[in-house]
């Protein structure tokens, strides 16, 4: 045996790390280093910059519910290829793809739950289901969730995340914009108030019908909302966008959107509005019982004593 032989390694090649330091990610937003776990405890937002990461599905409902509430509806409704379409794959082999991947059988959750208290109709586009692309069973869920929430005189809130509609569907797809505005214009004409998020990204279809249609309009910070995206537009156009164009805190300035929410603030903050919709909806309740009555307006000079 020679000298410098040895029968196995002494060195031990660790694959996977042990100490505190695995599961570190740099912040798109910051660059700075964040921990995974950290991240994750946080709504997936950076604790240093408040970067909005993706949210997933579940969480997001587990955000916009109070526990145990969310009774999701109309899973019966499912994609069909109808349309036999094929590009590099088959329609249908892609539907079984994000089926396996996600666990759920399309784009959008919907159903009943309370928020604060609050029971309202919420309906969530899944983003890593195909993009949150918008189909056929996509509109005809949101539809039958506004129908609901007008039958059960419930508020709505919808949330977006969608890259627009779904291209396998050519036209069938495109028809849900006009037939979720038509739905969302019988819950208006009933006075039923509607919330719409808007998530990133909201682009195409989605943002050119329901996602923009709401009473309120709210966006989380640094948002994508368009609909053609910024390399698109440049290359339709022939000219650089302004910085930050599309973004949420741009369309803000220039009157599109009502608002931007914190995720760690979109609980209090719809909550509060929802509680403004039903306080007015009970005052008008009582306006037309005759139970309550304006006050009258005081005089010059006269106390409120005076009125009583």
């Amino acid at each position: 045996m020679g000298f410098f032989s040895r029968s196995g390694p002494k060195i031990k090649v660790q694959t996977t790390k042990k100490d505190s330091f695995s599961g570190w990610i740099q912040c798109s937003g910051c660059s700075e280093l964040i921990h995974a776990n950290e991240l994750q405890q946080n709504l997936n937002c950076c604790p240093k910059c408040q970067h909005h990461y993706r949210l997933s599905l579940e969480k997001r409902i587990e955000l916009l519910s109070d526990p145990g509430t969310f009774q999701e509806l109309f899973t019966n409704v499912r994609p069909v290829d109808e349309l036999s379409f094929f590009d590099t794959e088959s329609y249908e082999k892609r539907l079984r793809d994000a089926t396996g991947k996600t666990g759920r059988t399309e784009a959008v959750a919907v159903g009943i739950c309370e928020l604060e208290g609050h029971k309202i109709a919420l309906g969530v586009l899944d983003f890593s289901f195909m993009g949150g692309s918008m189909g056929s069973v996509v509109g005809e869920r949101l539809t039958l969730l506004i129908e609901e929430a007008l039958r059960l005189r419930l508020p709505l809130l919808l949330v977006s995340a969608s890259g627009g509609a779904r291209m396998q569907e050519s036209t069938l797809s495109l028809m849900q914009m006009a037939k979720t505005a038509a739905a969302l214009a019988k819950l208006h004409e009933a006075h039923i108030p509607y919330i719409s998020l808007l998530t990133n990204p909201t682009t195409g279809g989605v943002t050119a019908s329901f996602a923009t249609l709401g009473d309120l309009i709210f966006a989380e910070p640094d948002a994508l909302i368009a609909f053609a995206g910024p390399r698109v537009v440049e290359q339709t156009i022939g000219q650089k966008l302004p910085p930050n164009a599309q973004k949420s805190e741009f369309l803000l300035e220039r009157g599109m959107i009502d608002g931007i929410i914190k995720r760690s603030d979109l609980r209090s903050r719809l909550a509060f509005f929802f509680d403004f919709f039903n306080s007015k909806d009970q005052l008008a309740e009582k306006t037309a019982l005759g139970v309550y009555r304006e006050p009258t307006p005081l005089r010059s000079g006269q106390s409120e004593e005076a009125l009583i």
